[in-house]
């Protein structure tokens, strides 16, 4: 439960709110923390998600390869857990997830893989400080200005989404503590998970 209290479908009488909630439950099996802060502006999330829809066009794998590294550099559990299991168990497995996490090598994982990682947590810690070579190392390794754009806006909106949720004090969802306990730790790097 986040500091601020769950938005229900009574406050709000254009529905949106209901059907948020009804589509959590339908493809996740309960209501998110995450919508029920976000429910409290329904216009908020519907634009969230219509941003992040259209940042999700990139390259599966690396939007969250560049959204885990956001979230672990901002220190946000609940994205970083959510994104990491989407890694886990779509694109990579947790063993190389658990790499991602730490910095450590693995041969999983790509240099683009790496260097998409760095990027996106040098996004997350501060981008006004970046400078024109943090782009170089993409580059060099053929990817294009579009391709290092999407890595960027990536990461830059996960910093909008990660710190609403902290600011908030929304702790992950209790369903995170059924993953494996060591890629449960490595991704838990702020706010504990939820209790049940």
């Amino acid at each position: 439960m986040a500091w601020i209290s769950d938005a229900t479908p009574d406050d709000d009488p254009t529905g949106e709110v209901a059907a948020a909630f009804d589509k959590d439950r339908s493809s996740l099996g309960y209501v998110a923390g995450y919508t029920r802060v976000f429910a409290h502006r329904p216009a908020v999330l519907r634009g969230w998600q219509g941003l992040n829809g259209s940042i999700k066009g990139m390259d599966p794998r690396r939007y969250e390869v560049a959204t885990t590294a956001a979230a672990l550099r901002l220190r946000s559990s609940y994205c970083a857990l959510a994104h990491g299991q989407v890694l886990a168990t779509t694109h990579m497995s947790p063993d190389a997830v658990r790499s991602l996490a730490s910095g450590a090598p693995c041969d999983e994982l790509t240099e683009v893989d790496h260097a998409v990682a760095r990027l996106a947590a040098t996004v997350a810690a501060g981008a006004a400080d970046m400078r024109a070579d943090d782009l170089d190392e993409l580059r060099g390794l053929g990817c294009t200005d579009d391709e290092i754009l999407d890595v960027v806006l990536a990461a830059a909106a996960r910093c909008f989404f990660s710190t609403v949720l902290d600011a908030v004090g929304a702790r992950p969802d209790a369903a995170y503590s059924q993953l494996d306990a060591s890629l449960r730790e490595a991704l838990t790097v702020g706010r504990p998970i939820a209790d049940a």
